[in-house]
C-alpha cells in the first residue's frame, strides 16, 4: 500500500477465530505485513478465472468479513458492482468495479491490489529504521517510521530498532521517553510493537474487536509483544525503566501507527502531543484472489486497554500544530512541548 492510500495491517485477521488461528501459527507475526505481514487467505472454492465468478467471490468476501457487514445494504451494493462491471471479459475488467465497491463500503481502509501491485508491495522493501537518542534533558527519544514488505524487512526493522533503543539506554537515559509516530503512514504494526514494547511496559495494551464483538487481545510480556496468548517471533527487547511517556502524532500517523498509539492510550503517566491522526485505527486481513490480486478488508476496530474502540482520527491530549519540515529540528514545537511535560513529571 502506498502512503497516500494509507497502509493497513495486512494479515491481521477479519474475525476472532481467524486471528486466533493466525496467532497459533509460528509465522503469524512475521507475516503480519502492512499491519502485520502478508498473512493472506486463499479463497476456499476457487473461481476458475471466470470474470463473473471472480467479482462474486470478491463481493462474498466483503459481505462475510467487513467490519461494516451488518450496516451495509448488500443487495444494493452488489447490484451496483455488477452494473459497474458490465460485460467484463477478464478478471482485470472487474478491478474498477471492485475498487469502487470498496470505496462505497465506506470504512476508508479496505483496499484492492492488482497482481502487479501485490508482487511489488509484499517483497523486500527499503525501509527507514527506527531512530533513538538521548534528549538534552535526559529522556529517551524513539522515532518509529512506517514499515511494510516481507518478513526479512520486518526482521531488519526490529533488529535495528532494538539496537538503537539499547544504545540510548546505554547512553544513560534519565526519566521518560518520547515516542514519535509523526509521518508514520503505517504498514506492519508488529515490528513497531516489538521495538516499542519495553516502553509500553508489561500487561494488556489493546485488542482487535470484530463486527461480532469478539476480541483478540494485544499484550506485552517481559518486553515482548503478544497477539492473543502467542508471543511473536522476535522475543524480548531491552528492558527500560518505567516513567512518563509522551507520544507524538500528526495527520499522517495512520493505520498500523495508529494501532501503536492506541496501545499507549490508557497507559499511566502518558500524554499525547501534536495533531489528530489520519483516522483509520482499524485492522485489515488480505485475501488472495485467483489471478494473484489481493483484497484487503477491514475486519475489526482497534481498542485500547480500557476497552475504548477507535475507528476515526485520534486527537492528542495536547494540540501542538507544527510544520512537517520542523520535525527533528530546533523549531520542533511538538517535541519541545513533550520534553517540557516529561521534565515537569521527573522533577
Amino acid at each position: 500500500m502506498t502512503a497516500q492510500r494509507v497502509p493497513g495491517r495486512v494479515g491481521v485477521g477479519a474475525s476472532g477465530g481467524r486471528w486466533r488461528r493466525l496467532a497459533a501459527a509460528a509465522a503469524v507475526a512475521a507475516l503480519l505485513v502492512a499491519a502485520a505481514g502478508v498473512g493472506e487467505r486463499a479463497p476456499g472454492d476457487g473461481n476458475g478465472g471466470a470474470s463473473g465468478r471472480y467479482l462474486e467471490q470478491a463481493l462474498d468476501l466483503m459481505e462475510q468479513h467487513s467490519v461494516l457487514r451488518d450496516r451495509t445494504d448488500w443487495p444494493r451494493l452488489r447490484a451496483e458492482a455488477r452494473r459497474l462491471a458490465g460485460r467484463a471479459a477478464t478478471t482485470a475488467d472487474t478491478y474498477p468495479a471492485i475498487t469502487r465497491t470498496l470505496e462505497a463500503l465506506g470504512d476508508r481502509h479496505s483496499f484492492f491490489w492488482t497482481p502487479e501491485q501485490a508482487a511489488a508491495r509484499t517483497g523486500d522493501t527499503q525501509t527507514d529504521p527506527p531512530r533513538s537518542r538521548r534528549l538534552t534533558g535526559g529522556a529517551g527519544y524513539l522515532a518509529l517510521p512506517a514499515v511494510g514488505g516481507s518478513d526479512r524487512t520486518a526482521q531488519d526493522y526490529v533488529r535495528r530498532g532494538r539496537e538503537a533503543v539499547a544504545r540510548t539506554v546505554g547512553d544513560g537515559t534519565g526519566c521518560g521517553w518520547v515516542v514519535d509516530l509523526r509521518q508514520n503512514s503505517g504498514g506492519n504494526m508488529w515490528p513497531m510493537m516489538a521495538v516499542v514494547a519495553p516502553i509500553l511496559g508489561d500487561g494488556p495494551v489493546g485488542a482487535f474487536v470484530d463486527a461480532d464483538g469478539v476480541r483478540t487481545p494485544w499484550a506485552v510480556s517481559q518486553a515482548a509483544p503478544l497477539l492473543g496468548d502467542h508471543e511473536l517471533p522476535w522475543g524480548p527487547g531491552t528492558p527500560v525503566a518505567a516513567g512518563p511517556v509522551a507520544v507524538l502524532t500528526d495527520g499522517r500517523t495512520a493505520s498500523a501507527a495508529e494501532a501503536v498509539l492506541v496501545a499507549f492510550r490508557g497507559r499511566p503517566d502518558t500524554r499525547t502531543f501534536g495533531t489528530p491522526t489520519y483516522g483509520v485505527p482499524t485492522a485489515n486481513e488480505t485475501y488472495r484472489l485467483s489471478d494473484g490480486a489481493l483484497l484487503g478488508l477491514t475486519g475489526a476496530r482497534d481498542a485500547d486497554r480500557t476497552g475504548r474502540l477507535y475507528d476515526s482520527p485520534v486527537p492528542p491530549d495536547q494540540v501542538v500544530p507544527a510544520s512537517p519540515v520542523d520535525i527533528g529540528t530546533p523549531d520542533d514545537r511538538t517535541l519541545h512541548a513533550a520534553e517540557e511535560w516529561i521534565t515537569a513529571r521527573c522533577t
